[in-house]
């Protein structure tokens, strides 16, 4: 495990070092604190004292170090910025007069801020032709309530040194996410609040030792393809992830081809070094283009499709969405005594686009997937929730009788935070017999995810970090979508229960958050 660990037992052995400051070099550095509600005003006091610590060894000034902080929750505020105060004393004052905002965990939003906002020449910044190195210090406490792993990478590549110190209940999946490499050296765990004073004299010495190294990086004659790693009297190649660090040790190659090609597998895509190939579940042949498969044929559901059309999924990827349900319905029996499918849109409303019972083949199915128009405005996930309860899967609109034992299976895809409340329709959804998957793209929210899957929760939601990358989604819906068959070990997955009925296994293996 990465991080540092502290035991209260050993504290009284350790006599901490004289104050030194930086003497080294200048830094441009800027503290991102995390003052959500679930630290504690005692904690944060302590929180407090640590950057005033840190802040007292180093030798600030315009044309030394220079210190922004920034704290944030649900939103990001900036105390003060690189060129605000040259003197210790005013920041001291700043930080003494810092209000927690204690609300969320947003800490994706303070990497962004950080990068688009606080390292700008306009906010202090200096010049990066000028080679200062650029820190970000991370103090959190808790799992982020945003996607993490992108960001923080976009600030790397931009220059930023990040170091990610979780206190407490901090999530050491996202600290490691967060942080530069190597990691060991730039990921810190403190066991508790009344610790963290007591790591910072530790930490001052590695902030101190920044700028003794010279980034052979910089020099901009390394030839790494992806990305230039400085280390000690050198540098080395490093790939971004899904890809592999070929021979000559600079160019990169794709890890999983399929998720970086348009492979056309109607059913699973493998990947195999410099090549692919597509398979079919047992029992069922790949056709004589490589491609397609036997359909589905013992895999008999009622399927309603509720597909977010708010504003922030704009025109071009609510196309890509559209592609997406097609895709689902293209490995479906769809027939009036077979699989049924519907579809419902919602942003500041919810709107069906077609009931179970309107269409009885595929084709028609995707030729009106096609002509659904784009709604824009709002994210009322709630409301769509309801909607699909109480009318989508009603007698009325198609959904068969519960005694004849169809399944029911309800797909939500989201790209946002909703703006009203999800929990109760949820739950309502889950405990009327429909088993709930959720699909997040971009900006969802892990929490709501979760909220709406269905148990055992990993199996039933899915994320994927933009709509260029959904394809394995697809891939991962198709591999268990026939109950009764086995592919690569993988069987059925989850029994479903209908009102002490218990029914026909039906199965989706749904990808999980990547760490």
């Amino acid at each position: 495990r990465l991080g540092l660990y502290f035991d209260p037992g050993l504290l009284s052995l350790l006599s901490p070092p004289p104050a030194v400051k930086c003497k080294t070099g200048p830094l441009d550095i800027v503290f991102v604190i995390d003052s959500s509600r679930s630290v504690r005003p005692f904690e944060f006091e302590t929180m407090r004292r640590f950057l005033i610590d840190i802040i007292q060894n180093l030798e600030v000034g315009p044309n030394a170090t220079r210190v922004g902080v920034i704290q944030y929750s649900s939103q990001v505020q900036n105390i003060f910025s690189l060129k605000t105060f040259f003197k210790r004393a005013d920041m001291e004052k700043a930080i003494n007069s810092i209000v927690p905002l204690a609300q969320g965990t947003m800490t994706g939003l303070a990497i962004q801020y950080a990068m688009n906002l606080a390292f700008t020449v306009q906010e202090g910044a200096r010049p990066l032709h000028k080679k200062i190195p650029r820190v970000a210090v991370i103090v959190t406490d808790g799992r982020p309530q945003d996607r993490v792993t992108e960001v923080a990478a976009q600030a790397r590549g931009a220059g930023i040194e990040i170091y990610a110190v979780g206190v407490q209940r901090a999530d050491m999946n996202s600290l490691r996410a967060m942080a530069s490499h190597p990691l060991e050296e730039h990921v810190f765990l403190v066991e508790s609040f009344d610790l963290i004073q007591q790591f910072g004299k530790q930490f001052q010495d590695k902030l101190c030792a920044i700028d003794a190294l010279i980034n052979y990086c910089n020099f901009g004659n390394h030839s790494c393809q992806h990305k230039c790693m400085s280390i000690p009297n050198g540098y080395y190649c490093r790939c971004n992830d899904g890809f592999t660090l070929q021979a000559d040790g600079k160019a990169c190659q794709a890890s999983d081809i399929c998720n970086g090609i348009d492979h056309g597998c109607e059913f699973k895509c493998v990947s195999t070094p410099g090549s692919y190939h597509c398979v079919c579940p047992e029992g069922q042949q790949l056709h004589a283009d490589g491609k397609t498969c036997n359909k589905c044929k013992s895999s008999h559901v009622d399927l309603v499709l509720v597909i977010d059309g708010s504003k922030s999924v704009r025109p071009q990827n609510f196309e890509v969405v559209k592609q997406f349900v097609n895709q689902i319905v293209d490995f479906l029996d769809v027939s009036a005594h077979g699989t049924r499918v519907g579809l419902v849109q919602y942003s500041s409303r919810v709107r069906t686009e077609f009931p179970l019972n309107q269409y009885k083949t595929a084709e028609d199915i995707k030729k009106a997937v096609l002509k659904v128009e784009y709604m824009e405005k709002g994210t009322m996930t709630g409301l769509a929730l309801k909607h699909m309860l109480e009318h989508s899967f009603s007698e009325a609109e198609g959904a068969r009788p519960l005694s004849q034992n169809i399944p029911r299976i309800g797909l939500v895809f989201t790209d946002g935070r909703s703006q009203d409340d999800i929990a109760e329709w949820a739950r309502k959804a889950k405990e009327s017999g429909i088993t709930m998957f959720a699909v997040g793209v971009g900006k969802a929210v892990e929490e709501e995810l979760r909220e709406i899957a269905s148990e055992p929760v990993e199996q039933h939601f899915s994320y994927s970090a933009d709509f260029s990358t959904m394809t394995h989604i697809v891939d991962n819906l198709k591999v268990n979508i026939c109950p009764g068959r086995c592919w690569q070990g993988l069987c059925g997955g989850f029994t479903q229960e209908f009102r002490g009925r218990t029914v026909a296994s039906v199965t989706f293996r749904i990808q999980a958050f990547p760490s």
